[in-house]
């Protein structure tokens, strides 16, 4: 576990590290990057840099954790890649499950295998089940999440590759906003204004809460390019973070 500077989350938990490139939205991955320094850092969870590592030592964190945290489950990874045995995966929930205090935030891009597996995970409103979506090419990864169990459905805009005309959004309970940005010195897609003001006017007519993540940028630009939408940090999070009673379970 490790504090997290991502303005959406608290904490990060990796029990598993690695991952392949999908999607366009995987070009410029901050988690391969990092992974490759603290591999050369000698960091030994990172011993096989990017490459799909279980990591079941990690399982047990969260039980260590009394304060009520946000945990970003595999900012490092991606807990439905095909190649994590679906055993695993059930560990992770359980933890989650046994965790009542804290509230899990997950994305995937692999949205096929979470339709085909989600059926037999537990579903408690502590375990936010999100997916990431780039451009509307992968809008069947709203449409799969919308499918399936989860108390509460949430969408990753980021990096937000192009205009999100008609975005789905009926069944979603959060959308998160953000532009490209990485640790290395990569040439970034650029974010258009337009296509950020229109997904919150979206939000708006759907009674969705926005979250504004950042412009983004290299680590050099991403302060200086800052938060703001029109003059505006928008931070708005799901109903659920505010009722202690969904979030410990309730229904």
């Amino acid at each position: 576990m490790s504090k997290s500077t991502i303005e959406w989350t608290e904490s990060t938990w990796n029990p598993v590290t690695g991952c392949n490139q999908i999607s366009p939205g995987c070009k410029n991955c901050y988690a391969a990057v990092l992974s490759n320094r603290l591999k050369a850092m000698g960091i030994e969870n990172y011993s096989n840099g990017f490459e799909l590592t279980l990591q079941p030592q990690m399982l047990s964190i969260p039980k260590k954790v009394k304060k009520p945290t946000k945990f970003f489950v595999n900012s490092m990874s991606d807990l439905f890649h095909k190649e994590i045995p679906f055993g695993y995966i059930q560990s992770v929930f359980k933890v989650m499950i046994e965790c009542p205090q804290h509230t899990f935030q997950i994305l995937t891009k692999r949205s096929d295998r979470l339709r085909d597996v989600q059926g037999s995970l537990p579903w408690l409103y502590n375990i936010w089940q999100g997916v990431s979506v780039e451009s509307p090419e992968y809008f069947n990864r709203i449409d799969d999440l919308i499918n399936t169990d989860a108390k509460v459905k949430w969408l990753s805009l980021e990096p937000l590759l192009a205009p999100m005309i008609n975005l789905p959004l009926d069944g979603i309970d959060w959308v998160v906003v953000g532009g490209e940005s990485t640790p290395s010195k990569a040439k970034l897609r650029e974010m258009g204004t337009n296509w950020v003001r229109d997904i919150r006017d979206q939000c708006i007519d759907k009674n969705v809460p926005f979250f504004f993540k950042q412009w983004g940028g290299i680590n050099s630009q991403k302060k200086k390019n800052g938060r703001t939408l029109d003059g505006i940090i928008h931070d708005e999070w799901p109903q659920q973070i505010v009722n202690n009673t969904l979030l410990n379970g309730g229904e």
